[in-house]
């Protein structure tokens, strides 16, 4: 048999062509080849055999690993766990499934579409639903009727809300699909509808920029700025989906058919008691809330954030040999205290008001 000679490179792409390598979080191919007390079996090549634990393989223990995963078939798999001190890897199916479904779920969302989903649970506030295999919530407030009796295993027609995989969140609406508010009904609210009035209504959304309110079926905004008095990271912070709250309509676009709430308007203006208790000059411990390129935000009253700015953040810092971030508490000067438009400048050496004195 005639000798067959390699260059350098060649003999390393051969090698390569026979590298198999597994580590976490590949996916992989793997063929079901049996069954044993903890999950499956599966070949995923290189003479190398996977271990797939039940609980990776049907969330629902009623149903059988068997019925999921048939052996002599091909399927894709995750692998969650490297190999231990015996070789044994583990695999999961069902997290594999579930990426899957979630981007389905995302498409559905994106077109507004109607989705069947069975009951697995009746719960305080609302129903949990399986979707695709992905357990959802919907909140009383989204279901066509709060006093009707739900079952488990019953089928709902179902609107996604919001969906967040990453925070593995999942609100539907049943309220959607058979209580959808007509035009003339739209018309109607807003022609009695004015700014100023005081409304009640569920929270339906929740986004990064604030919430959304259905006040009679119509879903005003509540923006991130009109939440609290206090700084919120995200509407979260304060709001939950179902939850009911008073707001105020604070304006209304009849042309584009949009609302405006605020429910910090329906609070006391912290500003107003500010005004009598701060002095221009005086010292004054805070709590750094936010902290950003041209300084540090800081709440020096309740409700009320002052403006520390980034040079004289910086001699903090220098002087304390400390990095400051949001939650320190600090001793700063009140240097300029403008109510009307709701400023405050802080410095942290005494201005020259008060030094003289």
């Amino acid at each position: 048999m005639e000798k067959q000679n390699y260059s350098d490179e060649e003999f390393e792409s051969l090698l390569g062509s026979y590298d198999y390598t597994f580590k976490k979080g590949d996916l992989v191919k793997g063929t079901v080849c049996g069954y044993d007390s903890e999950g499956a079996i599966v070949d995923i090549g290189a003479k190398t055999s996977a271990s797939v634990p039940a609980r990776e393989i049907v969330s629902d223990r009623a149903q059988s690993i068997e019925s999921v995963l048939e052996k002599g078939k091909e399927y894709e798999f995750l692998i969650i766990s490297d190999e231990d001190l015996d070789g044994k890897m583990l695999l999961s199916s069902l997290k594999v499934q579930q990426a899957y479904t979630w981007k389905e779920l995302e498409k559905l969302k994106e077109a507004d579409e109607t989705i069947l989903g069975e009951i697995s649970s009746v719960v305080r506030g609302g129903l949990i639903v399986d979707i695709l295999g992905v357990k959802g919530f919907v909140p009383a407030s989204q279901l066509k009727s709060k006093e009707q009796e739900f079952a488990v295993g019953e089928k709902l027609e179902l609107k996604i809300l919001t969906l967040d995989s990453q925070q593995n969140s999942f609100i539907l609406s049943n309220k959607k699909v058979y209580a959808e508010v007509s035009e003339e009904e739209k018309a109607n609210l807003f022609a009695q509808i004015e700014i100023g009035q005081v409304v009640k209504g569920d929270v339906v959304r929740i986004t990064d920029f604030g919430a959304f309110v259905d006040i009679g079926g119509v879903d005003g905004l509540l923006p991130l700025s009109q939440i609290s008095w206090k700084w919120i990271d995200h509407p979260s912070d304060r709001l939950k989906i179902g939850e009911k709250i008073e707001v105020e309509v604070i304006s209304i676009d009849h042309d584009k058919n949009r609302i405006s709430l605020s429910l910090k308007n329906l609070e006391e203006d912290p500003w107003i008691e500010a005004e009598k208790v701060i002095k221009e000059g005086e010292l004054r411990e805070g709590t750094i809330t936010r902290i950003k390129s041209f300084g540090a935000f800081v709440e020096i009253y309740a409700g009320v954030e002052a403006l520390l700015p980034q040079t004289e953040l910086a001699a903090y810092e220098s002087e304390n040999n400390v990095i400051a971030k949001v939650g320190d508490k600090i001793k700063s000067y009140v240097l300029k205290f403008n109510p009307q438009d709701r400023r405050i400048a802080l410095s942290i050496t005494q201005p020259e008001l008060v030094a003289n004195v």
